[in-house]
């Protein structure tokens, strides 16, 4: 089975679209899709040619969804990537930083251009940019989490890769 075709992420994927929309008047695929049953829309999420990744909202927030482009960048299965704490998506040096940048989406619902620099499983770091950050809200209004997605990333090489390649 694949990870996006359960009834809580078709759900999820709803709130990801709705969310969007909600604060930035755009559709997040670019196309609208509010017509769609919950099931096309968790398919076209999941396999959108963008990074579409989400937290939920404990105190030290969880990365509850991930379509594949996100798992193939952050080179994690479903389960690793699903139970990692989001702030670990970041290196530490840049964790403050991100941390900011989640106040400022919490208190005005979403931020655009974002760039920072990310760090995959396997150590490998990369820099995103032209991010959007928004807050998910449920069907009642509660709030559900924090979403982003991009298009845009560039590997980031070490100094031992210079060295190596000579």
């Amino acid at each position: 089975m694949d990870p996006w075709d359960t009834p809580k992420l078709r759900a999820h994927a709803r709130i990801l679209i709705d969310s969007y929309r909600r604060w930035t008047g755009l559709d997040l695929l670019g196309e609208d899709l509010s017509r769609s049953t919950d099931a096309e829309l968790a398919f076209a999420v999941f396999y959108a040619p963008r990074v579409i990744v989400s937290h939920g909202t404990q105190a030290d927030p969880i990365l509850n969804y991930g379509n594949q482009a996100a798992l193939t960048l952050w080179e994690m299965d479903w389960d690793s990537f699903t139970s990692t704490p989001s702030r670990l998506t970041a290196e530490a040096p840049e964790r403050e930083e991100r941390a900011r940048l989640m106040a400022t989406v919490t208190r005005d619902g979403f931020i655009a251009n974002y760039a920072g620099i990310r760090i995959s499983k396997s150590g490998k770091r990369f820099r995103i940019s032209q991010a959007i950050v928004w807050n998910l809200v449920d069907a009642t209004g509660d709030p559900a989490g924090q979403a982003a997605t991009f298009d845009r990333w560039e590997p980031i090489e070490s100094a031992t890769d210079r060295i190596t390649r000579g």
